[in-house]
């Protein structure tokens, strides 16, 4: 899958931890590469940054044309009619990619998960049911369309990963009482959440969710 990623390395020595980080709808790998610099991590961190482009598929509330997606959206209800197949499939794509990792020596527990709105999705899913432990889940602007299925899903392995949600107060694609509904389904089921809502924030990340990833991210990476 390396051809079809982004991939950024940071610090001086070869990476010893990763993050895999899925873009949303309509966007590819490149969509997040700028936010590597602005995290401003501690230079001894030395960290494979990996950006996949999702597949192209047609997208049914965008009139069946073809885009990069993770999954379908059907309707203008993005919390209802979830695409369950299409999320299982890219969460296998994501845990694949999480397996290459491993083969090329980074320990599981130095691997963590990240997405934005669709990619946040495939994030959460793949993360919380990867048979091997993990670092952490970096979910942002996102939802668990598939949270009824938590209980299943779930792994002992990532029973207690650590889970860093974040929303905007003012999002129009993706509500944030969608967000606060998955962080209530995620902690009744005993997860760890960071929930991060962000005041007047639409649809995208600001410079305030930025600094409070790069703590997250050096929290538990270091």
């Amino acid at each position: 899958m390396a051809e079809d990623s982004v991939v950024i390395e940071t610090g001086v020595h070869a990476p010893d931890a990763s993050v895999i980080w899925l873009h949303g709808l309509g966007a590819d790998g490149h969509d997040f590469e700028p936010i590597v610099p602005e995290l401003r991590l501690d230079p001894g961190l030395n960290i494979r940054f990996i950006f996949p482009h999702a597949p192209m598929m047609p997208v049914t509330i965008n009139q069946g044309f073809v885009m990069r997606a993770w999954f379908d959206i059907r309707t203008a209800d993005i919390g209802a009619e979830p695409d369950e197949k299409g999320i299982r499939a890219s969460a296998e794509i994501l845990s694949e990619l999480v397996d290459a990792e491993i083969g090329a020596g980074i320990a599981s527990e130095r691997i963590v998960v990240a997405g934005f709105s669709q990619g946040g999705v495939i994030a959460l899913h793949a993360g919380l049911s990867y048979y091997q432990r993990l670092a952490g889940i970096v979910a942002l602007s996102t939802f668990l369309p598939l949270a009824d299925s938590l209980a299943d899903d779930g792994t002992v392995a990532n029973a207690s990963i650590p889970i860093f949600l974040a929303h905007g107060s003012a999002d129009p694609v993706v509500p944030v009482d969608l967000g606060r509904r998955s962080k209530q389904a995620l902690e009744n089921v005993g997860y760890d959440v960071e929930w991060h809502e962000y005041k007047n924030m639409p649809h995208s990340v600001s410079q305030q969710e930025i600094l409070d990833l790069a703590e997250w991210f050096e929290k538990i990476l270091s």
